[in-house]
């Protein structure tokens, strides 16, 4: 897909951006992080959503219906090294949440497809993730995970920019640390 796709009659697309994960669960929690930093150092239009998904699964249903996008953002194994980040499209998606790391990803996986059979599905789907290190009880991102923190969140705004958003910079954000950083 080269071109953005608009919504109805013209208007700018109706674009959610979901981060799923546990925070409790190290760098399990990258999808929940990402959402938190792309709120704290970017502008969104008003056609693009920002969601913390945490852990959730079908109730997410109300949230992805009637969006012509869907951007999802979660730890993702792929089998490359730790902090790689990866995009994965289109029907490739739901597939990939068939192959679990998680317990909330069988929530995302049955979310998906009860909105393809509910007609309910996004027309695009785009999946962003970081290859996980660490999946165990804790707070905070690994070393490679954190390291790779800023391509994945470069990655998610240059895919909305490339769907016509302007997404703008915060001027003077300060460097600090999220909450769930370790102390």
């Amino acid at each position: 897909m080269d071109e953005p796709s608009s919504g109805p009659e013209g208007t700018l697309p109706d674009i959610l951006v979901m981060g799923v994960g546990s925070v409790l669960m190290k760098d399990e929690g990258t999808g929940v992080l990402a959402i938190e930093e792309l709120q704290r150092r970017f502008l969104f239009p008003p056609n693009v959503e920002l969601l913390d998904g945490g852990t959730s699964g079908i109730e997410l249903l109300s949230y992805i219906s009637r969006k012509d996008h869907l951007i999802i953002i979660d730890a993702i194994k792929g089998g490359s090294p730790p902090g790689t980040v990866l995009k994965v499209e289109g029907a490739d998606v739901p597939a990939r949440f068939r192959t679990r790391i998680s317990p909330h990803q069988i929530g995302l996986s049955d979310l998906l497809a009860a909105a393809s059979l509910t007609d309910e599905l996004p027309k695009a789907l785009v999946l962003f993730g970081i290859e996980p290190k660490v999946i165990e009880m804790g707070l905070g991102l690994s070393g490679d995970v954190e390291e790779g923190m800023p391509k994945l969140l470069d990655a998610v705004v240059g895919e909305l920019r490339r769907l016509g958003c302007d997404v703008r910079p915060l001027a003077d954000v300060p460097d600090k640390r999220s909450m769930w950083s370790p102390v």
